[in-house]
């Protein structure tokens, strides 16, 4: 095994350097990091090739539509043209970066790049599902790839204002914008496209799949694939419900109701229909869902939050699997079987995709040494790059789910200190 140093980008946060021989992968992260592990900065590289770097286009007709960042700024885009046998396909990969639930935490992001384009960086590096090298993206390199950035709160799904507190909760004109904009550069003559998006982004792509299909004539191939996007409505370590607290605020303030999918909210609360078990099922257009049965942010954030865990009996195990108690594994064991129960009328459409490996992660589709690398996670012997364009390309049903933890010495396990 090649001697491998993984660099955290965006913030210049350096990974570990492995030795030879080790088997099963784990990165580390200061704990106050876990909120990297939703966007691109949580994008690990090999030092030895050369980045790809994309520059920021700004969306100069938004503003007339109201489509607007928190603070009023246009929204934004990374496009990196596609060529020869791609050059009319289009791979548009959804941003994440949590969500905003009241107005004191959407004031505080809005002065950040996850709230206005003015503090957004004017190049990101381009890995994994976004990378532009056949050897390290095989089905996709020569694609016109896109990241549109995330600067609203409400995985694309608001529309509504604070006036007082100058907040603009636009995710659904942001997304409308982003699409005709793109469409008017070439996306309207694809022949092949697929929608992508990791966390809050991969939440977005299932609440936008079937309006990005609708966008294409019917002659198009058009699919979805959600990663890390399958947030459970979860009792947590308190008996309480975290993220459904946290997803009221939400939906409530930024008006994301009325842009759910409709075919939901008729049988259902707004709340409900945010978390995607109450979705994936719906949803007519083929999608894939990727993600690790031990989900990193939904330990640390939604079952085993410090809120939930005042006399911080699961501090150690939140921050690394391998000091929880046998108790503690049960519980997650317990998330792992809601998971499962979640996709099971999901998977029964022919359509769809499937991956779910028993990893302690997040995101693994725009990292380089998850989505496609010599040591990457498999599941019986495929990677996800390869397990996604399987599915994609009708090479191969692929619906997979990996034996319950600690089966599988391929992960790529995320540590916290």
């Amino acid at each position: 095994m090649a001697r491998v140093l993984w660099v955290g980008i965006a913030i210049g946060l350096v990974f570990c350097n492995w030795v030879d021989g080790l088997v099963g992968y784990e990165d580390h992260f200061n704990e106050t990091e876990l909120s990297l592990l939703e966007a691109r900065e949580a994008s690990l590289s090999y030092t030895g090739g050369n980045l790809l770097l994309v520059g920021l286009t700004l969306i100069q007709n938004a503003a007339a539509k109201g489509a607007v960042c928190l603070d009023g700024t246009l929204p934004g885009y990374h496009l990196h043209r596609g060529y020869g046998s791609g050059s009319n396909c289009w791979l548009i990969n959804l941003e994440g970066g949590g969500w905003c639930n009241n107005v004191r935490t959407c004031v505080y992001r809005k002065k950040t790049r996850r709230g206005s384009s003015d503090f957004m960086e004017k190049e990101i590096p381009f890995t994994g599902i976004l990378s532009n090298k056949a050897e390290e993206n095989p089905d996709f390199f020569n694609w016109n790839r896109v990241k549109l950035r995330y600067c609203d709160g409400a995985s694309f799904a608001g529309d509504g204002q604070d006036e007082p507190a100058e907040l603009q909760f636009r995710g659904q004109r942001i997304w409308a914008a982003a699409m005709e904009d793109l469409m008017s550069k070439g996306m309207r003559f694809a022949n092949q496209a697929l929608l992508s998006g990791c966390s809050a982004g991969g939440l977005a792509t299932i609440i936008h799949c079937d309006e990005f299909r609708g966008l294409f004539p019917r002659t198009t191939k058009v699919k979805c694939l959600s990663d890390a996007g399958l947030f459970l409505d979860s009792i947590d370590v308190s008996g309480g419900r975290t993220l459904r607290n946290l997803y009221s605020g939400v939906v409530g303030l930024q008006g994301a109701q009325k842009n759910l999918p409709q075919i939901c909210t008729n049988q259902l609360d707004p709340i409900s229909c945010f978390f995607p078990q109450n979705l994936i099922a719906s949803v007519r257009t083929p999608l894939f869902i990727l993600n690790a049965a031990y989900d990193s942010w939904q330990i640390q954030s939604s079952l085993a939050p410090p809120s939930a865990d005042p006399h911080g009996y699961w501090h150690e195990c939140r921050l690394n699997h391998a000091k929880c108690t046998g108790p503690q594994i049960q519980f997650l064991q317990g998330f792992r079987n809601h998971m499962l129960h979640a996709i099971i009328n999901f998977s029964k459409s022919s359509r769809n995709g499937l991956f779910i490996n028993s990893c302690f992660s997040h995101c693994q589709t725009e990292r380089q040494d998850t989505w496609f690398a010599d040591n990457s996670p498999v599941i019986r012997n495929k990677t996800i790059a390869l397990a996604v364009g399987d599915w994609y390309f009708d090479r191969a049903g692929v619906k997979v789910i990996d034996c319950p933890y600690p089966c599988d010495n391929t992960c790529h396990h995320l540590i916290f200190r």
